[in-house]
């Protein structure tokens, strides 16, 4: 399989949310992403890994494979966990550049922001500027 880019997983996903009219039918599909999210390493369900400004607790991870940024992440509520994986979907596995130059409009064109609280929306934020700044950091290192 043709390594994705961004922007391709992003109409990817566009797509799967637009087989849904109700937005309770896009929620679950969001469940659903959250309940087949891999476990994280024990390990990293730790403070350091921990995003702050998230309403529920969000471990997230990342490290360095073939020039590649990964991520890995986990959350104590299905929801986040789902919108964990959404992000995770659609940048591990990109480059460092790629991942610091992502505009995300699928968060848009699906409909999440309206529809998460402020505080979920913030958290999403939060999510995004913790993979960037992963990123960043890889950049630095070279990567």
């Amino acid at each position: 399989m043709n390594h994705m880019t961004i922007q391709e997983i992003e109409n990817q996903l566009v797509d799967e949310f637009a087989a849904f009219d109700d937005w309770l039918d896009k929620y679950d599909l969001i469940l659903d992403m959250g309940k087949s999210l891999p476990p994280i390493d024990p390990k990293y369900k730790t403070d350091q890994y921990l995003i702050s400004g998230c309403q529920s607790k969000v471990w997230l991870q990342a490290y360095l494979k073939d020039g590649k940024v990964c991520f890995n992440g986990e959350s104590d509520a299905i929801i986040t966990k789902g919108i964990v994986n959404l992000l995770i979907r659609v940048l591990s596995n990109q480059t460092a550049e790629d991942i610091i130059q992502a505009k995300l409009e699928f968060i848009d064109q699906i409909g999440l922001k309206e529809h998460l609280s402020p505080t979920r929306s913030n958290g999403l934020g939060s999510m995004i500027r913790q993979m960037k700044l992963y990123a960043t950091v890889f950049k630095m290192k070279g990567a």
